[in-house]
C-alpha cells in the first residue's frame, strides 16, 4: 500500500488537469454519476488495481467489475514489470536513441548521425543533406512520444552550419526524413505511420509475439496516441488491420475510416509484414538481457526498418485497440 501511495502522489504530480476535467465531464454525463464519486473510485482504484487516475476513464473502469477490473494492466504494473524484464542497467541501448542506433543499426533503412560522428566525419554531412526527401529530422536521444524532435528543410543547411545548429539546440541525433510506403501514405500523409510490435523472451529465450498495432496520424506531424492520434489492432498471421482505430481521448469515437483521407482502416494491408516479423524475432534475440521490448517500425518502398525500440512499452496502446485487458499475457514471465 505504501507503494502505490507513492504512485499516487506520482500521478498527481504528472497530472494532465484539463485531461482530467474533460474525461471527468465526459463519464459523468454518459453514466449519471457524479464527478465526486468518479473521482473518489479513481483514487481508490489506483490502490485496488495499480492503475493510474487516467487509466481508470480511459480503461472503462466506471462501468466495469472488479474480475474484469483485474485483468487490465496499468501504470504500477508495468512500471514494476518492465523494471524486472528490462534493468536499469541494461535498458540503456533502448533509452538512449543513439545506442540504440549504433546496436541495432542493421535494421534501419534511412540514414541517421550522431552529433559526435559528424564532428569527426564531415564527409557525413554531404550525405544526410543529399537525402531524397530534403528534409531533415533532429531528435534529441532522450526523448519520448515526439518531444525534442524537430522537422526542417536541409536547404537551411550547408557542411559548416549543420553542427552547430545541433549543439546549440542540444539534438544528439540527425535523420534523413522518412518517405514512407505510399499506401501508408495515402492512408494517412500528415506522418510517418509506424508499426508498433511488442515482443517477450520466455523461460527458453523464444520470442512471442504480444501484439501488433499500427499508429495512425490524423492531421498530425507524429502518430503517438498521446498527440491525439489512432491506433488500430494488426492480425499478425496476415498484416492485416482486424479492429476499429481508437483514441486514447475517451471523448473520441472510434474509427473504420480514416476521418481525413476517408481511406478504409478495418481491412489494411501493413506492407512488407513477412519481413516486419522476421526482423523484429531477430532483433529481440540480439540483447537478450532486455527481454521485453516495443518496437517502433517504419514501412517505405525499400522494406521495414527500426525508428527505435522501447523499454517502458505503452500499456494503452497494447490494450485499448483490443478493448480488453491483457495483463495475463505478460503475469506468467514475471
Amino acid at each position: 500500500m505504501i507503494k502505490r501511495a507513492l504512485y499516487l502522489g506520482y500521478y498527481f504530480k504528472q497530472m494532465k488537469w484539463d485531461l482530467l476535467k474533460k474525461f471527468l465531464a465526459h463519464t459523468s454525463k454518459e453514466t449519471k454519476k457524479s464527478k465526486t464519486f468518479l473521482m473518489l473510485e479513481s483514487i481508490l482504484d489506483v490502490f485496488r488495481y495499480n492503475v493510474s487516475i487516467l487509466e481508470y476513464f480511459q480503461f472503462g473502469f466506471c462501468d466495469k467489475k472488479g474480475l474484469d477490473k483485474k485483468t487490465w494492466a496499468g501504470t504500477g504494473f508495468m512500471y514494476e514489470y518492465q523494471l524486472i524484464m528490462n534493468p536499469f542497467e541494461k535498458r540503456i541501448i533502448l533509452d538512449d536513441k543513439a545506442q540504440f542506433y549504433k546496436n541495432y543499426n542493421k535494421y534501419f533503412v534511412h540514414k541517421i548521425s550522431i552529433v559526435e560522428e559528424l564532428k569527426a566525419q564531415p564527409d557525413l554531412i554531404e550525405k544526410i543533406l543529399s537525402n531524397k526527401a530534403k528534409k531533415l529530422v533532429f531528435k534529441q536521444s532522450d526523448g519520448k512520444c515526439g518531444v525534442g524532435v524537430e522537422v526542417m528543410d536541409a536547404s537551411k543547411f550547408n557542411k559548416e552550419s549543420l553542427v552547430p545548429f545541433m549543439v546549440k539546440e542540444n539534438f544528439d541525433l540527425v535523420e534523413e526524413f522518412i518517405m514512407q510506403h505510399p499506401r501508408l501514405n495515402e492512408l494517412s500523409p500528415s506522418a510517418v505511420n509506424t508499426v508498433r510490435i511488442f515482443t517477450q523472451l520466455n523461460n527458453a529465450n523464444e520470442v512471442v509475439l504480444l501484439g501488433s498495432r499500427l499508429r495512425i496520424s490524423v492531421n498530425s506531424p507524429v502518430d503517438n496516441m498521446a498527440a491525439g492520434n489512432l491506433a488500430a489492432p494488426i492480425d499478425e498471421a496476415t498484416g492485416k488491420i482486424i479492429g476499429a482505430a481508437v483514441y486514447s481521448d475517451i471523448t473520441k469515437n472510434e474509427e473504420t475510416i480514416h476521418p481525413v483521407t476517408g481511406v478504409d482502416i478495418v481491412g489494411f494491408q501493413v506492407p512488407f509484414w513477412e519481413e516486419i516479423l522476421v526482423m523484429v524475432k531477430d532483433a529481440a534475440l540480439m540483447y537478450p538481457e532486455n527481454r521485453s521490448i516495443g518496437w517502433d517500425i517504419v514501412v517505405t518502398e525499400d522494406g521495414p526498418g527500426f525508428i527505435e525500440g522501447n523499454h517502458d512499452w505503452c500499456k494503452l496502446l497494447w490494450q485499448l485497440p483490443v478493448k480488453k485487458g491483457l495483463k495475463s499475457e505478460i503475469e506468467k514471465f514475471k
